[in-house]
């Protein structure tokens, strides 16, 4: 398995947005590594012969009945929206295109 860096951990934290500081780095670097190793130690675990198990608990999930009911026009929705422009919703930017990461 690759050590995992602080590089590493700074890309990954990227990725959602995070930042950690050097302190939290030096914490979060190690315990990844730990992580990393512990999933590792169960992927080579044998399960050949074991039955894979979907749902451990033997009832059916109740669901609410599916009803169709009248769909909003695009105005009424558009009541709702904080933020709009030209008849679109407008959304934070969550991917930074200057990252190369």
């Amino acid at each position: 398995m690759e050590k995992v860096t602080n590089d590493t951990i700074k890309h990954v934290a990227a990725l959602a947005q995070l930042e950690f500081s050097d302190e939290e780095l030096a914490k979060f670097t190690p315990q990844m590594g730990k992580i990393l190793e512990m999933a590792e130690e169960l992927q080579a675990v044998d399960t050949t012969g074991v039955e894979e198990t979907v749902q451990v608990v033997d009832r059916d999930t109740v669901f609410r009945e599916d009803k169709p009911e009248k769909w909003q026009t695009r105005d009424e929705m558009m009541k709702n929206v904080p933020d709009k422009s030209n008849g679109f919703v407008k959304v934070p930017v969550i991917i930074n295109k200057d990252d190369n990461q």
